[in-house]
């Protein structure tokens, strides 16, 4: 076997900043294995005397200098500046928001609110006139303002905000000129919220209580006699809840909860439109159970007082078909209800 080459020193054999020595000869390294030093391990365990720090400082990459260092301080420039000018606008904001500038004159809010409510600009105008209230709380305008500020609330269909805005109004002029048209506004508030019958009528009672209040402090008044006639409009809408339930009572065969209701409407509520069916339904209940005297009694009142109904008309024929017609009066065309009535007394 021929001697072994001597092996150049580390210097020569493996530069370690700038790689291998080209003019040096290397041994071949074996790549199989899963660790990379073993060739090197092997070359030491055949007497290759390699410094074991030249070795590993060849082996070791380069350090990486940092990625786009520039690009993380524009991406952190990037989130502050939002929060910097968010301060410089809300400092801007508040100096241009015109905290320490004083409001517009009196005379101008008012008259705005005022050319608002004219142009059905009912939102500005109770924007103003709120204005005027909160601006100059003492001044003779501010009653007014208080006024046509609920006024415009009215007719924006805001009833609750109106209310209270009158509520108050009451409480600080009870005695003012205005005082019986703010009573009036506010009834008018609770009257345009009744419901239809087939839902609860609590409004329908508020309404009524309301507008009674106005007959009662202002009698001699215009806001009285229309008071009085949506009243009696109330009733009716409350005897027409009563006559539903009744209906259905009697659909269902339970005649006695059927006639109690009817007959409430005939007690309570006599000036309505409702009375002639209520009769009509008892006679007719009456005459299922067998009660025939108190079917000709009911009949009779039915008669009486509302001889051209058409509701008459059909008891009349009953009463033909059941042989009950003594003395009971002959259906005429000249009764009129009840809306009639009210008619010829309001014009």
């Amino acid at each position: 076997m021929p001697p072994r080459q001597p092996i150049a020193a580390p210097s020569a054999q493996i530069r370690v900043a700038n790689g291998p020595n080209p003019r040096a000869t290397r041994r071949p390294l074996r790549s199989h294995g899963p660790s990379i030093g073993r060739p090197w391990r092997a070359s030491v365990a055949r007497g290759d005397r390699l410094c074991a720090h030249a070795i590993s400082a060849a082996m070791k990459p380069a350090p990486i200098p940092p990625r786009f260092p520039l690009r993380r301080v524009a991406i952190a420039l990037a989130a502050l500046l939002p929060l910097l000018a968010g301060c410089g606008s809300k400092k801007d904001s508040d100096q241009e928001s015109g905290a320490d500038v004083p409001p517009a004159p009196v005379e101008q809010l008012y008259n705005n609110g005022v050319d608002a409510l004219q142009s059905k600009r009912y939102t500005t105008a109770a924007d103003q006139f709120a204005a005027v209230e909160q601006n100059y709380p003492y001044s003779p305008w501010a009653m007014h303002a208080q006024l046509l500020k609920a006024y415009s609330q009215y007719l924006q269909n805001h009833y609750t905000d109106a209310i209270d805005g009158l509520n108050h109004f009451i409480e600080l002029h009870p005695n003012n000129s205005d005082t019986p048209y703010a009573y009036y506004l506010r009834a008018l508030c609770y009257y345009e919220q009744i419901s239809d019958i087939q839902r609860d009528q609590k409004g329908t009672l508020d309404a009524i209580n309301a507008l009674q209040d106005v007959i009662n402090r202002f009698p001699d008044t215009a806001y009285a006699r229309d008071a009085q006639l949506k009243i009696d409009l109330g009733r009716d809408h409350l005897a027409g809840k009563e006559m539903a339930i009744g209906r259905w009572y009697q659909s269902q065969h339970l005649y006695e909860a059927a006639i109690g209701r009817f007959q409430r409407v005939v007690d309570d509520f006599q000036t309505t439109n409702h009375v002639p069916e209520a009769l009509a339904r008892l006679t007719e209940i009456y005459l299922v159970l067998g009660l025939r005297n108190e079917a000709q009694k009911t009949a009779a009142v039915l008669g009486y007082n509302y001889p051209g109904s058409s509701w008459y008309a059909a008891t009349y024929g009953q009463l033909s078909r059941d042989g009950l017609l003594a003395g009971a009066p002959l259906p005429t065309g000249s009764g009129r209800g009840f809306f009639t009535r009210a008619w010829d007394w309001v014009f």
